[in-house]
């Protein structure tokens, strides 16, 4: 039939040793009475391994504070052009603001100056509308009344009785 191998000798490690131990000896040559004193190897936990697309913790601060340095210069740059840039005319309107009256929360009386004109302007949420137009007035419509006129106490008198003469004229 087959034959069989014969077995194949493995050589002991090398920390072991052959020969036997006589009684009160140790295998570091030291007598018995006296323990080994050596520190036991210390394992140290398997060391995680990052996925190859994670940042580590610096590069995750460097890009936090890359995108922090980013956004300020936007918002330097957007104060810088606020102050600094030149205003553009609507067309080259000259409008002014004489003066207004608030009615309530959120509706107003102006008198507003275009041109050589005043125009009297009711406003309220969502709606503008031209109350009145008179020729400009120059200062004199706001100098105290002649000797013959009662003297308005505010602006929303002195409105009322301009317009009252202009409804009279």
């Amino acid at each position: 039939m087959a034959e069989q191998a014969a077995p194949i000798p493995v050589p002991a490690p090398a920390s072991q040793e052959t020969q036997p131990l006589q009684p009160g000896a140790t295998t570091t040559g030291r007598p018995a009475t006296a323990p080994a004193l050596t520190p036991a190897p210390v394992q140290r936990p398997p060391a995680v391994a990052m996925p190859a697309g994670a940042p580590s913790t610096g590069s995750l601060l460097q890009t936090i504070l890359a995108l922090v340095l980013v956004l300020g210069l936007l918002l330097g740059l957007a104060w810088f052009l606020k102050r600094f840039a030149p205003r553009a005319m609507a067309g080259g309107a000259n409008v002014r603001l004489v003066g207004g009256l608030s009615l309530g929360g959120r509706e107003r009386i102006m008198v507003v100056e275009v041109g050589d004109q005043w125009i009297v302007v009711g406003a309220s949420p969502g709606r503008v509308n031209a109350l009145a137009t008179m020729p400009r007035g120059e200062g004199a419509a706001l100098q105290p009344p002649a000797a013959g006129q009662p003297a308005a106490a505010s602006f929303g008198e002195w409105l009322k009785n301009t317009i009252d003469q202009r409804n009279a004229n």
